[in-house]
């Protein structure tokens, strides 16, 4: 299975969708989903330094069999303890991994220090998590590199209170990443959002001429906009079945509208800072 990409403002591919090694896995040995991932055919594996899971991580990546250049490995950048700088955690990182680079380092501040480690080829691409848009505008003004990604909780209860920073992706060229995006239909189910997938979900379904689940049509919708997503599960048929996303076909104009209204009637975010 081909994985289409999107272009990074550095020129960089990063596959649109990734494997998520947080939320559930945080803490604990991703070895084995990792491989099912893999072997799943996801080539893009979202980690982070305070999952606290980086060596299983590698370890998988190694077990997998799988060419360096054949995977997209994002890690993040964690609060950085004393005398350590973005570079040297990254270092640490890297060291956990078993790689001599990532192919995407994101962060939530030290920007200065973030683009030395590009300048390195330490991380072919930097990005940051969670920024808001005076957090952009402040690394923005100054910058050598601007961030590639910034990845954020997106799906429908919250995409109206995004639209400033997602304008502020579009203009500088920032590739939205998103976490979360299956929220609406596992942690707020019974909202107004509930009877439009669900209605989408069935015609998608009459269309393709095979089955479609309510996860697809939200997954449909953002990798639409062209954001890449990052989801997770330890279940091998869930992998595959968000892959098969990109054979869904596309949503119309009329339900991505019918989308957008019902999620701006609730507002629901699960979690302040997740990455």
């Amino acid at each position: 299975m081909t994985i289409s990409t999107l272009t990074l403002n550095d020129g960089n591919q990063v596959p649109w969708i990734a494997f998520g090694t947080g939320t559930v896995f945080r803490q604990q040995d991703v070895q084995n989903p990792v491989e099912n991932a893999i072997a799943n055919g996801f080539t893009h594996l979202d980690g982070a330094q305070m999952y606290e899971n980086e060596e299983s991580l590698g370890n998988a990546i190694r077990a997998s069999g799988q060419p360096r250049s054949a995977l997209f490995v994002t890690t993040k950048l964690n609060r950085l303890q004393p005398d350590q700088t973005a570079k040297t955690a990254l270092q640490v990182s890297l060291k956990k991994l078993g790689l001599e680079y990532v192919d995407l380092y994101l962060v939530h501040e030290v920007w200065k220090m973030m683009e030395e480690c590009k300048r390195e080829r330490l991380a072919r691409s930097i990005g940051v998590s969670n920024f808001e848009v005076a957090h952009l505008q402040d690394i923005l003004e100054g910058a050598e590199f601007p961030p590639s990604v910034n990845q954020i909780e997106i799906h429908p209860y919250v995409w109206k209170s995004l639209q400033p920073v997602m304008a502020l992706h579009k203009e500088h060229g920032i590739i939205t990443s998103s976490y979360g995006g299956l929220t609406p239909l596992f942690r707020a189910p019974g909202g107004p959002l509930d009877p439009v997938i669900e209605k989408i979900r069935a015609r998608l379904e009459s269309t393709r001429g095979q089955p479609v689940s309510i996860s697809q049509v939200l997954n449909k919708w953002l990798q639409q906009y062209g954001i890449l997503v990052v989801t997770t599960s330890s279940k091998a048929d869930k992998m595959r079945e968000y892959l098969d996303t990109a054979k869904v076909p596309e949503l119309t104009a009329e339900e991505i509208e019918s989308i957008e209204n019902a999620g701006a009637q609730h507002y629901y975010k699960f979690l302040a800072l997740a990455n």
